[in-house]
């Protein structure tokens, strides 16, 4: 007989409402994990994304708090849960409010790209659990806005990813003003050096619990690649997209101006699209994020942010517009799809320049992925490039290029040999010695002089008045000399 989430000892009020919403037995990181939480003890959880390790780490905390019946104080939380990304936060905080009916707790969600006033305003009231992402709350923290004196419980969702964006240093000083006695729940979905490091540092006996689904979204993904030179990408997506089976396709680029770009080629061809990156307000990336799950618009292109956390049901396609430089994000690009149990496609299109890439992706995941065939020309051409670009995007291309330009002129004399100077004009002075102007050590150059006249010694042409020789007409040349002593 299947273990229920009755059996794990849970309150009646959260088992029946995990009835109601559909949940009769847990899946088997919850199994392992949450009697080892509700003990108290610390959990190491290793799980992919989309087995259930969201309410792994949420049941027992609603089980806890909810048993102690303790006041909250107002800007000192109970539990806090670190996550790496906004979507993820936010998603963490839905199920917290779905689970948490009927218990009357308080959650915030403390995320950026938001105004802080609110946030603000729910620690002042009192909350039992704050969801944040590690950088708005170290800004509160230094606001002095939350005090974490009061953390029973700390978790750690997708460890291995705020490693990844440097959130180390905010990791160490948030536990830093930790009590030394909180119960830590570390969950990742990989365990790199850098992960089991830090785990060691936080957590204390703690029970692990690895989970290695009989069946991972990996392998229920159909996956190929088309070799396809990076100019002729734009065509080669339309022409996948002119299928129809392409229904919730999500793309992803490895830039934020890349992704504005796929989105304004499929708008131009009639396909309607969303863009979601980190150039974009919270407000539009919920935004967008909300008409792609109830399917108002067939595309999402996106980066990196939302290759982790974001669960949205029946994604049909990933199309990898450009491939990663880091294998293990192409893992979890395609991991959008093929979720809860069920099959997808994922699709690369890769440039010659990007075969090292795709080598690297092949041996982390130990798979030769299968070369496919340029899909067919279709109805869609592509416009172009020009066409595609806002008046602001191409001002800043004429200023870019402007400035390399002005940088290949600056290096090019910087490298030129140097010419030799011009020997500044010359006069001779009074003596007939050459000074130049500006150089006082200028070379003397001969200047035209009467040849003198040689005397012989002793003839008395050759002396002056005082019966000496006149230098004027001085014997200069020994040679000379002695041919006149001769005579």
């Amino acid at each position: 007989m299947p273990v229920t989430f009755r059996d794990l000892g849970l309150r009646t009020e959260i088992w029946t409402t995990l009835t109601f919403l559909g949940y009769e037995t847990p899946t088997p990181i919850q199994e392992q994990a949450i009697p080892a939480a509700m003990e108290g003890r610390d959990v190491l959880g290793l799980a992919q994304t989309g087995t259930g390790k969201t309410a792994a780490f949420l049941l027992p905390i609603l089980h806890k708090i909810a048993g102690e019946g303790r006041p909250t104080k107002p800007h000192c939380p109970k539990a806090l849960i670190l996550a790496p990304t906004r979507e993820l936060a936010l998603q963490i905080a839905a199920s917290f409010r779905d689970y948490s009916k009927g218990l009357h707790l308080r959650y915030a969600t403390i995320v950026g790209g938001v105004s802080q006033q609110r946030q603000a305003e729910d620690l002042k009231r009192g909350v039992d659990v704050v969801i944040a992402t590690p950088g708005r709350l170290i800004d509160l923290l230094e606001q002095r806005l939350i005090s974490l004196c009061n953390i029973e419980t700390l978790v750690m969702d997708e460890a291995d990813r705020m490693l990844e964006i440097g959130f180390l240093p905010s990791i160490q000083r948030i536990v830093s003003v930790i009590p030394a006695n909180h119960q830590t729940l570390f969950f990742s979905a990989t365990m790199p050096r850098a992960v089991a490091g830090l785990a060691q540092q936080m957590l204390r006996d703690p029970v692990r619990v690895e989970v290695v689904p009989e069946s991972t979204p990996v392998e229920r993904i159909e996956q190929s690649v088309i070799i396809v030179p990076a100019p002729q990408k734009r065509q080669a997506l339309l022409d996948l997209m002119a299928d129809d089976s392409l229904s919730r396709v999500i793309i992803f680029t490895k830039t934020k101006h890349g992704a504005d770009k796929v989105a304004r080629l499929l708008d131009k061809v009639g396909i309607s699209t969303g863009a979601m990156h980190g150039r974009k307000s919270q407000g539009q990336r919920q935004s967008v994020l909300k008409s792609f799950s109830m399917g108002k618009i067939r595309a999402l292109v996106a980066t990196d942010v939302a290759a982790r956390g974001i669960d949205v049901d029946n994604v049909t396609h990933v199309i990898n517009y450009e491939l990663p430089m880091d294998p293990e994000s192409y893992v979890h690009r395609i991991g959008r799809t093929a979720r809860a149990g069920k099959s997808g496609v994922a699709i690369a299109l890769c440039d010659y320049a990007e075969k090292s890439q795709l080598r690297a992706i092949e041996r982390l995941m130990r798979c030769t992925i299968t070369i496919a065939n340029r899909p067919p020309q279709s109805h869609l051409i592509a416009p172009s490039v020009q066409s595609l670009a806002t008046p602001e995007e191409m001002a800043e291309d004429r200023s870019s290029y402007k400035r390399g330009k002005e940088q290949k002129s600056n290096s090019s004399k910087n490298t030129r040999p140097e010419r030799k100077k011009a020997r500044p004009a010359a006069t001779p002075d009074e003596f007939g010695d050459v000074v130049s102007d500006n150089d006082n050590t200028a070379r003397a150059m001969p200047t035209e002089r009467k040849r003198k006249t040689f005397v012989p010694r002793g003839s008395a042409s050759a002396r002056g008045k005082n019966g000496k020789q006149s230098s004027a007409q001085r014997t200069f040349s020994p040679r000379k000399k002695r041919e006149a002593n001769r005579t």
